[in-house]
């Protein structure tokens, strides 16, 4: 999938963010990225119920920026943000 751009405001301050959705395995990788000026600055993963809990955040960026983003992601994936991954059964 190719990264897209999401803009979130707070406070006056616009922030432009570029999205990356990366395989999301059981070796604890977070499933999306976030970069800011092309640098890495957080990364999300999806709960059992298709919610987005911050998973990394080494840009400092403020939680509630951080949340608004969250928000901008899921609206980004009607389909559910689980919806590209299928469970081989062995």
């Amino acid at each position: 999938m190719e990264n897209y751009a999401i803009t979130v405001n707070m406070d006056e301050m616009v922030h432009h963010f570029e999205v990356g959705e990366y395989l999301h395995n059981e070796d604890g990788q977070c499933k999306y990225r976030v970069f800011e000026n092309g640098t890495y600055v957080a990364s999300f993963t999806p709960d059992a119920h298709d919610f987005l809990q911050i998973c990394q955040n080494p840009g400092s960026i403020q939680e509630e920026v951080l949340h608004l983003l969250a928000d901008k992601i899921e609206a980004h994936h009607p389909h559910g943000l689980n919806h590209n991954i299928r469970k081989l059964k062995i």
